[in-house]
């Protein structure tokens, strides 16, 4: 287990990202989302992140179902707020919002203090908790300022209190990140897709940053969407289907891992755990067959050849850290134990 920033929040090293027991793009069945949760903990995951916007809130009230009979203390939970969720007399689904689900809720952007304590209320009564670990502002991009202003000061009172344990920002892009990093006291933030095999913007601001001020970073998005998972014209990359020239450099990726005896997903996830200032490499999963797979992927190790020809290849920055390296001793590591 990994302390997030100065905070007594750990999490493992692996986590497990709930949007997809939330139907994300398409339905998970009730049970098949509890055995993914079940064979997460029988890998020793013990930190889930999800948020309301994930299927109108069912993937929390699918994550607090199957952890329900968990001891409390033995795992790490967070979730999100800025999108409070609204009842609607509306019909039809919600697949215009990324999720299988019946469009029951529209989302309201609220990063204002009163709509963050009621989108938290509301996020506890879903889980079925009385208390989350982490709060994460979910995707301000859109409002920074507003987030700034009132979302994140709203956050630290939580803290201050004793609601919850660590606070930060999520997002898919870095900059804003590292602003968080650097102007506020967050514990964490949580980025999704930016520091991957085929994405490394990361690395020239936000986790030097991070380093910097003793900050920790979880990295989502490993696999970009789907596309360093399984290359192939019509894959995911960002969410949308990936383009044609990073296709063809996720295939580069994959015949090099295979000629050093590995699997492209093995070096994906290994590749963002190196990074000191990593906490936790997030994997979003939608059956036990893909957490299963996500953990011995996790657990194997990569041959230092394999860096060393994506190097020579141009395949990857020479100063983006891979394991088996020393890290820099210029700050301490996000990853020191408890």
């Amino acid at each position: 287990m990994n302390r997030l920033g100065g905070s007594g929040v750990e999490v493992s090293a692996l986590s497990f990202g709930a949007a997809a027991i939330g139907n994300l793009y398409s339905e998970v069945g009730e049970e098949q989302a509890r055995e993914a949760v079940e064979a997460a903990w029988q890998r020793g995951i013990r930190y889930f992140d999800t948020a309301p916007h994930y299927g109108l809130g069912l993937s929390e009230r699918r994550l607090g179902a199957a952890l329900r009979d968990r001891p409390r203390d033995r795992y790490t939970i967070s979730t999100k707020v800025g999108r409070r969720l609204e009842p609607t007399d509306g019909t039809g689904d919600d697949l215009a919002g990324g999720f299988a689900v019946p469009a029951t809720h529209r989302r309201v952007w609220d990063f204002s203090a009163d709509g963050i304590r009621r989108t938290l209320e509301a996020s506890l009564e879903r889980l079925g908790l009385d208390r989350v670990d982490i709060v994460y502002l979910h995707d301000p991009d859109e409002h920074a300022e507003w987030a700034f202003r009132e979302g994140y000061p709203a956050l630290e009172k939580l803290r201050s209190e004793g609601v919850v344990g660590a606070i930060g920002a999520g997002m898919n892009q870095a900059e804003m990140l590292t602003r968080f990093v650097r102007d506020t006291d967050v514990d964490v933030v949580l980025c999704a897709g930016r520091y991957t095999l085929l994405d490394q913007s990361a690395l020239t601001g936000l986790l030097p940053a991070a380093q910097e001020r003793g900050r920790s970073v979880v990295i989502g998005g490993a696999f970009n969407s789907g596309l360093l998972a399984n290359p192939q014209p019509g894959a995911k990359y960002n969410y949308t289907v990936a383009p044609s020239d990073l296709v063809q450099r996720a295939l580069r990726l994959k015949s090099v891992a295979h000629r050093h005896g590995t699997t492209l997903r093995a070096a994906a996830l290994a590749f963002c755990a190196a990074h000191p200032a990593v906490a936790s490499v997030l994997v979003g999963v939608r059956s036990a067959h893909e957490v299963r797979d996500c953990a011995h992927q996790f657990a194997a190790r990569v041959p230092a050849a394999f860096w060393q020809e994506l190097r020579a290849k141009g395949l990857l920055p020479a100063d983006a850290p891979v394991p088996g390296e020393e890290p820099s001793s210029t700050t301490a590591s996000a990853k020191e134990p408890s």
